[in-house]
């Protein structure tokens, strides 16, 4: 064979593997989509006695009683948005301004040990933050905080009632610790990212360190910020075993945060293996296609927000 031929062959080769390996990158990009569709199939079929049943009068009432056979998911719902906002209200600004410092104010020799510190709690196991909650917030919270709240601002409906210590807000502030490292690692990595060359030009004309932070720095890292957020608040929409530990699991709706509450996620933990009717694992199974639904529509809305913030400046995570 001459040369000119090998040549073409190993050329002839090297298309065919160039078309093998993208038909298998498209192949595996296909998986994920395929595989949520999947699951809101199986989650949709698995609850049809449930929404045969009750339609869309699940979604509004609060009756949960497995004994006569009346299901109703408002509390969970109510619980599961009321602690994922209390999460982010705490967790946002308090990761985005440790991300700023580690980033552009902390001393270098400080700034890899307690990044890589802030990052651990990543990899703390929910139920140790359960069981921290449980020993060390809860009674804390009842014992400090929450008398404290009720004598100074009791006159508001978000901090009446007895204080139990587990509730809404125990379950709110496990969440925040939770989702700060997720929101901080991607805060981070972002704000270091943004050009040298620009923080250069601030102080060229006269920006001080604060005004090339706040002009330059969060404008030009806004959509990695926001897309921090949202990977933390996907996080406290599905998390389970720590607030299934501190939440009180009663699923009632109240405003005070010092009530107890309920989740989506802790309903199905508590009662899935108690199920003892074909109607109560189906109830239980469009719980599932709610939370679905909920952490579906809510990256979605997030990823609509985003692009409209950043839009401007055409950036989109």
């Amino acid at each position: 064979m001459s040369a000119t031929a090998s040549s073409l062959v190993r050329v002839e080769q090297a298309h065919w593997g160039d078309r093998v390996y993208s038909w298998a990158l498209r192949l595996i990009a296909a998986l994920v989509p395929l595989l949520i569709v999947a699951i809101g199939v199986e989650l949709y079929r698995g609850s049809q006695p449930s929404r045969v049943a009750f339609g869309w009068h699940f979604l509004s009432s609060s009756a949960w009683d497995p004994v006569f056979g009346h299901f109703g998911a408002w509390p969970y719902i109510y619980g599961t948005l009321l602690t994922t906002v209390l999460a982010l209200l705490i967790a946002a600004p308090l990761g985005v301004g440790t991300a700023l410092f580690l980033a552009e104010m902390a001393p270098l020799w400080l700034r890899a040990p307690l990044g890589y510190l802030i990052e651990l709690l990543a990899a703390v196991p929910s139920v140790v933050y359960g069981l921290w909650g449980i020993f060390v917030l809860a009674p804390w919270l009842q014992n400090s905080l929450e008398p404290w709240l009720t004598a100074h601002f009791g006159f508001l409906p978000f901090f009446q009632g007895a204080p139990y210590g587990v509730g809404f807000l125990a379950a709110g502030l496990i969440l925040a610790v939770m989702t700060v490292p997720f929101i901080v690692g991607v805060a981070r990595e972002v704000i270091a990212a943004v050009p040298v060359s620009q923080r250069e030009a601030a102080y060229a004309l006269s920006a001080t360190h604060w005004d090339a932070i706040w002009d330059v720095v969060l404008p030009s890292a806004r959509s990695g910020i926001l897309g921090g957020i949202m990977l933390g608040m996907g996080r406290a929409l599905g998390e389970t075993m720590a607030v299934t530990m501190v939440i009180g699991n009663r699923p009632t709706v109240s405003a005070s945060l010092l009530a107890p509450g309920y989740t989506l996620s802790s309903v199905i933990a508590n009662e899935l293996t108690e199920a003892m009717t074909q109607l109560h694992l189906s109830a239980l199974r469009e719980i599932g296609l709610v939370l679905f639904g909920i952490t579906l529509v809510v990256n979605i809305l997030a990823r609509l927000f985003v692009w409209r913030v950043t839009r401007g400046i055409g950036k989109v995570i």
